[in-house]
């Protein structure tokens, strides 16, 4: 449906006057530009991100009339990077908000709206009068842009097609007598998915914006989805307009395709280059077959998974959140029986295997670690959570928690970094923690807790030596060998189940050698006897150890020994979570160092934990080495690890968590 308005005073109280309005343009545009520009249309097919800040910066520059075209409708996803896009806009449609906007700056300007959007029926009213059209469709929408382009070039329309790339943009000018759209990106006869890396890669044929993509894992192609930054769009506009100013006054060097032109603001970089033959020319061709291979890796990302019914209730979207809550090895051993809305029962399994030491301690923290997330879940949905242990039979925990609703509740500060929290088994940065950094840290644990920091090279690297004490001992045990063997996950960079291989420190070519031997114990032996641990001791503990801020102790000062131990250490879970929520809070990544725990405990109580006799002496020494440091504090060492700034906060890799639905117990 097409609706044609005049506008006018809408309203304004001070009358509009054209000439003082757009005033300041004058000595950039001279007085019979300004009045020209007055006289002009132009089509603007979208009014997102790039289309909406397209009219309105046009509108700024004293365009007189414009059509537009859009089907959508603001949704709170827009608030990132939409200019129409506030609360009062949710719901409404995105022409009549732009409109809307538009017609504030310039009452008088004529608005021919497409509330329907684009379609082939009325491309030609779409682009009546118009002296230059600007697409700024969505990325995925290559059908109706196609036709768009052609439409436009028959009937002698100028182009300009802009894209937000990151912190920059990327555009191309399309002349009717000069290269069109179809020569430049070639998409005849390509897939769906091959249409898009063309579209792309022609875009942004230098890729300036790959070193600003932190997570790669949030584009999805397939899935239709991208990320963009308002600085993204904003680039657009006033790049695109600028063009459009040039094309329409007949004033200045256009340089149209194949012309390229890509600016990233991240860098600093603007590339301005002539590319003949578009996608045919050679080096095109080489850099879509790159991108194709590098978006052929599905197997290496973790699959969708379904939605769960639950997840639409109240409880179901604390369990949702609650379930990125840490656990040893991405075990995840909670499995959640809910009774109603306000109860249900956690099921935490124990694994039982060498690295569940001292009356499985690790499994009951991770399990406080578990009711902290749930706690400030729930805090998000005004509700209280209060739990009670049950016991524990047939290896299972079991724990009674109520969540029940507490106007007076407000939303916890940490909340929104519980997905955020990760392990970090990298270098790090070197810069020092501050007292104030420090402060916090501490404060968090309250006061049934101590700190001790590990600041000085010395002290890092006999932590890092530690460290690498107990990996030359895990990786020398049949006992490890099967847990490891299990874990670990060599197919996905986002591990749902387990610890992805590129996230555990080592290099490509380590990492090769070590899948060889993860292939059968034998392999191991014959790998440990060849070449030892020391490369994997090397990459996974001594230059991270080294390449940290500080490494850290967290000693408890009592730790009863009774009947109430187990509702001890889930509270003990729930003070090392805010310590973690609150490192990165800080901006801080950290990297728990639990293994030299479990042998050292071992070690200590001369536990015949494996038969390697050479093990054994390790776990010893281990113990030596851990009451070392921890001489004079008051109490025993329940959690370390390191911590600093990232050296990148580019993620590659990481665990994942299980969707709610494989988390629930069903009967």
């Amino acid at each position: 449906m097409t609706t044609g308005e005049a506008g006018g005073p809408v309203g304004v109280d001070v009358a509009f006057h054209y000439e003082e309005a757009f005033s300041r343009n004058l000595g950039w545009l001279t007085e019979w530009e300004q009045q020209a520009l007055r006289f002009k249309r132009v089509a603007i097919a979208g009014m997102g991100g790039v289309g909406g800040s397209q009219l309105l910066t046009l509108t700024r520059f004293g365009i007189g009339g414009f059509n537009i075209a859009d089907y959508d409708k603001f949704e709170l996803v827009n608030f990132n990077r939409q200019a129409g896009a506030t609360l009062a806009s949710i719901g409404r449609p995105k022409v009549e908000v732009m409109a809307g906007m538009a017609r504030q700056i310039n009452p008088e300007l004529q608005i021919a709206r497409f509330d329907g959007g684009l379609t082939e029926a009325n491309l030609d009213e779409f682009l009546t009068a118009a002296d230059l059209c600007v697409d700024a469709l969505d990325f995925f929408v290559l059908g109706i842009r196609r036709r768009l382009n052609a439409r436009c070039r028959e009937l002698g329309v100028p182009v300009v097609n802009a894209a937000p790339l990151g912190m920059g943009t990327g555009f191309l000018v399309f002349m009717p007598d000069g290269m069109s759209f179809e020569d430049w990106f070639r998409l005849d006869g390509l897939s769906e998915e091959q249409q898009y890396l063309s579209y792309l890669v022609g875009m942004a044929p230098s890729a300036l914006h790959r070193g600003s993509l932190v997570d790669p894992s949030r584009v999805d192609l397939s899935g239709h989805r991208g990320p963009s930054t308002v600085a993204g769009c904003e680039l657009c506009a006033a790049v695109s307009s600028v063009e459009a100013i040039k094309i329409m006054l007949g004033r200045g060097r256009v340089r149209a395709a194949p012309y390229y032109h890509h600016f990233d603001a991240y860098s600093g970089r603007w590339v301005v280059k002539k590319r003949r033959g578009g996608n045919r020319n050679p080096i095109q061709r080489l850099n879509i077959a790159l991108a194709r291979r590098y978006a052929g890796k599905p197997a290496r990302q973790t699959t969708q998974r379904k939605a769960c019914a639950t997840s639409e209730t109240d409880i179901g979207r604390i369990l949702d959140h609650a379930r990125w809550a840490p656990s040893g090895d991405n075990l995840q051993p909670w499995r959640f029986e809910i009774v109603d809305d306000e109860h249900l029962v956690v099921h935490i399994r124990c694994p039982g295997d060498i690295y569940d030491y001292n009356d499985g301690e690790p499994t009951l923290l991770s399990a406080g670690f578990l009711l902290e997330t749930m706690r400030l879940a729930a805090s998000a949905r005004k509700r209280s959570m209060n739990w009670t242990y049950l016991g524990c039979s047939e290896r299972s925990h079991r724990i009674a928690v109520d969540l029940l609703a507490s106007p007076q509740i407000v939303p916890d500060e940490l909340l929104p970094l519980v997905p955020l929290r990760s392990v970090d088994r990298r270098p790090y940065r070197l810069t020092v923690l501050t007292p104030e950094q420090k402060r916090q840290l501490i404060f968090s644990l309250g006061p049934g807790f101590a700190v001790q920091w590990q600041e000085s090279m010395t002290e890092r690297w006999r932590a890092a030596l530690i460290n690498a004490c107990a990996t030359n001992i895990r990786l020398r045990i049949p006992e490890t060998y099967e847990i490891h063997q299990r874990i670990l996950d060599w197919e996905h960079d986002f591990s749902p189940g387990g610890i992805p291989s590129t996230a555990i420190g080592l290099d490509p070519l380590t990492r090769h050698l070590t899948r060889w031997a993860m292939g059968g114990w034998r392999r191991t032996l014959t790998m440990n006897r060849v070449a030892g641990t020391a490369l994997a001791r090397l990459e996974m503990d001594l230059i991270p150890g080294l390449f940290s801020a500080a490494h850290f102790n967290v000693f408890a000062k009592s730790d009863p020994q009774d009947a109430q131990r187990a509702n001890w250490l889930l509270g003990a879970g729930q003070t090392l979570q805010r310590f973690w929520l609150t490192a990165t809070r800080l901006g801080l990544v950290m990297q728990p160092t639990i293994a030299p725990l479990c042998f050292a405990h071992y070690g200590r109580r001369n536990v015949a934990f494996t038969e390697d006799r050479r093990s054994g002496d390790g776990a010893r020494q281990l113990a030596a080495r851990l009451n070392q440091d921890a001489d004079g504090a008051n109490g025993h060492i329940i959690f370390r690890g390191r911590l600093g700034l990232p050296a990148s906060r580019r993620i590659k890799s990481r665990s994942v968590r299980l969707g709610l639905n494989e988390l629930l117990a069903h009967e």
